[in-house]
């Protein structure tokens, strides 16, 4: 995991039901929120995490990879319907449980996360 940092004006409470799609990863829960990864501290601070970079999540180049869980075709970015995933120094894209990271004229596949229930 990067160096977190405080996202500052924070004023929504973050947990199981608050309505944005949980991810766990280094033994606690992160949430989805407007294309950031928000861990509360124990102190109700909310800092940012990015998934690290693993043999689980790698972020290498994968172009045989079948896009399940989208149209041939598909770009993925901001406007795409998929929720952005901070992943080590990029920006993937959370299908249908595992990340895809657009790249030329494919996608890479990241890896599965694990989300919480």
């Amino acid at each position: 995991m990067s160096t977190p940092h405080t996202h500052a004006g924070h004023d929504h409470q973050h947990g199981p039901a608050c309505g944005h799609t949980g991810i766990k990863h280094d033994g606690h829960t992160d949430y989805l929120h407007d294309g950031h990864l928000h861990h509360t501290e124990a102190d109700g601070t909310v800092t940012e995490h990015s998934l690290p970079v693993s043999a689980a999540n790698p972020s290498a180049c994968t172009p045989q990879h079948t896009c399940d869980g989208h149209e041939k075709g598909h770009v993925h970015g901001p406007a795409c319907g998929h929720e952005a995933v901070p992943h080590g120094d990029h920006i993937d894209y959370l299908v249908k449980g595992h990340l895809h990271h657009p790249h030329g004229t494919h996608c890479d596949d990241h890896g599965r996360v694990d989300m919480a229930k």
